[in-house]
């Protein structure tokens, strides 16, 4: 048991586990909860320190946490699954989120606003509209049809030239309103023709290596 929780830790945090060396507040973990059941599902490690040493967990405590965080802070609610492992005398909670078959999942914040989160590499980024707007409109199996007109050209020209793009910078580049933005957006995405990445400057939008990753 314990050679497999060392195998885990000894693969470092990315899209599909997380390490948390306690939990304070179920507010937060919910934010994990959200992103991985929107993304790829995924584990949590908890007991576990930022650099892969173990730090052990009181389980109860840390159960009554994460279950909450599932239970009241996340809609619709995340089913986990949770085995305690006992390493080097340590306790830790592995906690499992599988991929919702709903979504987006939501989280709770601390001012009770309900808000969508993605994982990408080892970090949770908050959905904006057009990824919001992706996600409700991909569980339809209508067919679409995009027109390509002055906007989206100037669009794809950006994009080959500039590598990437802000729905700011796009408004800009066009003058187009915030909702037209979004929409052509979501639609070259959900085509598979562009893609979006996150850092903590905002989200950007690049083109699919399919059709050439500009810059």
């Amino acid at each position: 048991m314990g050679r497999y929780i060392h195998n885990l830790i000894s693969g470092g945090e990315g899209l599909n586990l997380d390490f948390k060396y306690c939990i304070s507040d179920p507010q937060k973990i919910a934010r994990t909860l959200s992103a991985f059941s929107n993304t790829a599902g995924g584990k949590l490690l908890i007991g576990v320190r930022d650099n892969g040493s173990l730090a052990g967990v009181r389980s109860d405590e840390e159960y009554y946490m994460i279950d909450a965080a599932a239970r009241l802070h996340c809609d619709p609610e995340v089913t986990i699954r949770t085995r305690n492992h006992t390493v080097n005398g340590k306790n830790i909670l592995e906690v499992e989120v599988p991929k919702s078959t709903i979504i987006p999942v939501k989280a709770r914040d601390e001012h009770g606003r309900w808000k969508a989160y993605f994982r990408q590499n080892d970090q949770n980024f908050m959905a904006d509209r057009v990824i919001l707007q992706v996600w409700r409109r991909s569980v339809k199996s209508r067919g679409l049809l995009l027109r390509f007109e002055e906007t989206e050209n100037l669009l794809l020209n950006h994009l080959r030239s500039e590598g990437r793009i802000t729905v700011e910078e796009f408004r800009n580049l066009t003058g187009i309103n915030a909702r037209r933005a979004e929409k052509i957006l979501s639609d070259f995405i959900l085509c598979g023709l562009i893609t979006y990445e996150a850092s903590e400057r905002g989200i950007f939008y690049r083109l699919s290596t399919e059709f050439g990753s500009g810059r």
